[in-house]
């Protein structure tokens, strides 16, 4: 079995489909490796897949011409995204960049549409997935509005652990304090010090490769 084979009989969706379902959505799926740094898709092309993150770490951000960004989300292991776009057929409308070596799944459009078409689980699935998603970015811009820098990497951290949007985040999240400083758009310096809070407030640990989730719903109230 391939990664991206692995992904799909994984995923909440596929676990939903029958072997012939399954067997179609793998005929339409291919995957790709991408370095850190480089881009997984980019705002303004046009949309031909449904994307999953197989392993790695990914940034949602819009990169403006005036050189100004602005960071949307991590998308971690297990993590799809871009469904929105195929379904309004339009451009897409932000950038995808790997902060690490990532490896990632593509759907191609006729793929996915033809699991629309048939599989009624699938079409549940995408329903929970745009909800769960239209949540997200609402309290997104409720933290940004109202949180300190402290809480926003809080609710930001705990946003990675979305049992929906990311069923294969473990407590050890393998984040590097750059690539936190980069999700929250912030200098590496600072989501250092925030994350010295966390860790004092019993919310995290830092170990070796990573940070550990100690208390998941705490991250997840942090400023309230």
């Amino acid at each position: 079995m391939n990664n991206a084979e692995e992904l799909l009989r994984s995923s909440l969706w596929g676990q939903s489909l029958t072997e012939p379902e399954l067997e179609k959505a793998l005929s339409g799926t291919t995957e790709r490796i991408f370095a850190p740094g480089a881009f997984i898709c980019m705002k303004g092309e046009p949309v031909e897949y449904w994307m999953g993150i197989i392993d790695g770490l990914g940034k949602m951000a819009s990169h403006w011409t005036t050189g100004k960004t602005t960071s949307l989300t991590g998308i971690s292991s297990g993590g799809w995204f871009g469904e929105g776009s195929l379904l309004k057929k339009e451009t897409r409308r932000y950038d995808v960049m790997a902060l690490r070596e990532t490896r990632v799944a593509f759907m191609n459009r006729a793929t996915f549409l033809w699991l629309m078409d048939h599989s009624i689980p699938f079409n549940r699935y995408l329903i929970a997935q745009l909800n769960e998603r239209l949540g997200q970015f609402i309290g997104m811009m409720e933290n940004e509005r109202m949180l300190d820098t402290d809480a926003r990497i809080a609710r930001g951290l705990a946003a990675l652990f979305n049992p929906v949007l990311y069923p294969g985040t473990n407590r050890l999240l393998q984040i590097s304090q750059e690539e936190l400083g980069y999700l929250a758009g912030v200098s590496r310096q600072r989501a250092n010090q925030a994350l010295k809070v966390l860790e004092d407030a019993g919310l995290v640990r830092s170990e070796y490769g990573g940070i550990h989730i100690v208390d998941l719903d705490g991250l997840r109230r942090f400023g309230d």
